[in-house]
């Protein structure tokens, strides 16, 4: 027969001390709403999963007419419906994770005004529905790149390797602009606006192996490295991985976790106050 669960005493000016162990005592709370939020998503939806792979079918067709057919832009060997779609993968996976843990602690505004636990669940929690769709989206990319005769190769293993990345650099971004709005309401509005701005300001529509002259620039956005990866890895290795750009990135996206985190627990004790 098992114990009974440790009854939790919270105690004022303790929180601080205790934080990063009762994190870990609310796992079940971070399972509960990252399920509850799967089921939001695709709930009473007419399309279900089909929303999932309307946005980045779409895309991916204007794109391929905009860089591959207008543009001329080179695809080095590789369809380019197969190359824009696995480069469209990796920031779809960041932009919906950003945008769920962005806009997540005032979602959930009557939960936090109402009981104690650590806030950061909330943002860590959002990015569940990310990963659902990246693996629908992942289903039609296995099947178009069938199409053209790509098929998965001993590659695919590194994979979630720069998921993980995709989701910390959201997740990073993500912790600064949710605190934000709690305070400044204005970012409900900004996250959609660089959404939209940074999947052209990403190299999704083109290779930047062929512009090596954007690529100090382009290196400081850590979805650079992300999106190459994911190439490497959906592509047989036809895009190369540099690796001062990866270590640029991964750079980036430990800076913004390392800040991310701290300016959430900076504000977190004033969350139920002004939400």
């Amino acid at each position: 027969m098992s114990s009974p669960p440790e009854p939790l005493v919270i105690e004022a000016g303790q929180t601080e001390r205790h934080y990063w162990r009762d994190l870990w005592r609310f796992r079940e709370l971070l399972g509960f709403l990252a399920w509850r939020d799967i089921k939001v998503r695709y709930k009473q939806a007419v399309l279900g999963i089909g929303w999932a792979l309307i946005q980045p079918t779409i895309t991916t067709i204007i794109f391929t007419v905009v860089f591959g057919r207008l543009a001329g832009m080179p695809a080095g060997g590789v369809p380019y419906p197969v190359l824009v779609l696995s480069g469209l993968m990796a920031w779809q996976l960041f932009a919906t994770a950003l945008s769920g843990s962005s806009g997540s602690l005032v979602s959930n505004s009557n939960l936090i005004s109402k009981i104690y636990f650590p806030r950061l669940i909330v943002p860590m929690s959002s990015i569940a529905v990310a990963l659902v769709d990246f693996m629908i989206v992942l289903l039609l990319f296995t099947g178009v790149a069938a199409w053209f005769g790509i098929y998965p190769t001993w590659n695919w293993l590194v994979l979630p390797v720069f998921v993980l990345l995709a989701l910390l650099a959201a997740l990073g971004a993500g912790l600064w602009l949710t605190a934000l709005t709690v305070k400044y309401r204005d970012f409900k509005f900004i996250v959609p606006f660089l959404i939209q701005i940074g999947v052209f300001v990403s190299p999704v529509g083109f290779r930047l192996d062929f512009y090596p002259s954007w690529e100090p620039l382009l290196s400081l956005n850590p979805l650079t490295s992300i999106i190459a990866g994911f190439r490497w890895c959906l592509l047989d290795g036809a895009q190369v991985v540099e690796f001062s750009s990866l270590l640029s990135g991964i750079t980036v996206i430990a800076i913004l976790n390392l800040t991310g985190v701290w300016y959430f627990r900076r504000t977190e004790r004033g969350f139920a106050d002004i939400i």
